[in-house]
């Protein structure tokens, strides 16, 4: 896949899930049943997955993690509308039928791609989008054929569903269908439970940086799976469905803040490239777009007893503009690297100050003075060793 497809489909993906987010709401306000306790957790992770997501995929299109991201933001929304819309068709029929129906069935087992596929994937696939070795194969089939099993099994679980009341109109009551979702919830369990080790495993054979990266999401992941392990088996009998899910949703959103955190701080995925650029262009655009629409709003006021046309202030102010973008681009980029990338910026800053004073000096020892001291400052070694090679007599 090349990156201008990937950079189209994630572009797609986050629109969609933010349009369902919206639509969502719009059919919840429609129904007049009010904004769910658990909406807020719900807008925060469309918009922390697909916002991480989206960066991991800018950057390297072939790591899956980016794609998980994205994935779970889409199934986020998707879960969001179809509550909203069958709370909507419940609450005065209004609707299609066959539409609500299916709507309250999914919704009411759309937590499984929402909230298994970022616990177990991340934490088999980080940093680098691959599995510690070829033997963990099969717990990634293990997770892929539970995950896949589990969730059609509960699609036709017969009963009343768990968010709605009514029965599932798609049931199918037979042995079989018992028997895959009990094996599937074991696969499970035993990914779930042993996807952590993965980290555990890259820890061993990591490098300071990678090591800096991979422990906040240790730690994440310490949260997250203990809090949906004991959800399930105690906080829904003893808290409800909603405070539990509400908890369950936000340890989740701690796994894409951790990815992010790793991003900004510990440079995963070189992304800060693409950060660095965002926040200069970003702030340039503003300052530019500003000064255009001021100055040519202060020309035509000091053009309009002379000329009657706007054209010459808008073109001053276009050319005032071009003229602008060098010199204005050079100073918002120290003040982004000032601000958030110090260590870029001091290394600078200590090149150019060696720089000038070796246009002074010409003795041998102040030289390699000043060498070694712009080399510790910047680079900050443990040690300095300068070597000189002879001249032949």
């Amino acid at each position: 896949m090349s990156w201008r497809v990937a950079k189209s489909i994630v572009v797609a993906s986050g629109l969609l899930a933010v349009t369902l987010l919206v639509t969502a709401f719009g059919y919840q306000s429609a129904s007049g049943l009010g904004i769910p306790s658990e909406a807020l957790v719900t807008v925060a992770i469309v918009v922390v997955f697909a916002t991480v997501g989206g960066a991991i995929v800018f950057r390297h299109a072939t790591n899956p993690i980016g794609w998980v991201f994205c994935s779970t933001s889409v199934a986020a929304g998707l879960g969001a509308v179809s509550g909203a819309y069958a709370e909507y068709w419940l609450s005065g029929n209004r609707g299609d039928a066959t539409l609500g129906r299916v709507a309250a069935v999914y919704e009411s087992s759309s937590w499984i791609p929402v909230v298994l596929l970022p616990l177990i994937a991340v934490l088999l696939l980080f940093p680098d989008g691959r599995l510690p070795s070829p033997r963990w194969r099969i717990l990634e089939w293990l997770a892929v054929i539970g995950l896949t099993g589990f969730l059609l099994a509960a699609l036709l679980r017969p009963g009343r569903l768990e968010d709605f009341p009514i029965s599932n109109p798609y049931a199918v009551d037979n042995p079989l269908r018992t028997v895959i979702e009990a094996t599937c919830a074991v696969f499970l369990v035993v990914a779930l439970v042993s996807s952590p080790a993965a980290l555990v495993v890259r820890v061993r054979y990591a490098d300071v940086m990678q090591r800096q990266q991979i422990k906040w999401l240790a730690w994440a992941a310490l949260l997250a799976v203990p809090t949906f392990l004991l959800g399930v088996f105690v906080g829904y009998p003893l808290l409800g469905n909603e405070v539990t899910s509400t908890v369950i949703l936000t340890s989740v959103l701690s796994l894409p803040v951790a990815t992010g955190i790793g991003i900004l701080r510990y440079r995963l995925y070189d992304i800060d490239v693409v950060i660095n650029k965002t926040l200069v262009y970003g702030a340039l655009t503003v300052v530019l777009a500003a000064t255009y629409l001021g100055s040519v709003l202060v020309l035509q006021l000091a053009l309009q007893s002379v000329t009657h046309d706007s054209g010459l202030a808008v073109a001053g102010s276009t050319l005032g503009v071009a003229g602008l973008f060098r010199p204005l681009r050079d100073r918002v980029q120290a003040g982004v690297d000032r601000r958030f990338y110090r260590r870029r910026y001091d290394a600078r800053l200590a090149v150019e100050s060696f720089a000038a004073r070796m246009r002074e000096t010409v003795v041998l020892g102040s030289v390699e003075r000043e060498l070694t001291g712009a080399v510790a400052d910047t680079v900050q070694p443990a040690s300095v060793t300068l070597w000189l090679r002879g001249t032949a007599s």
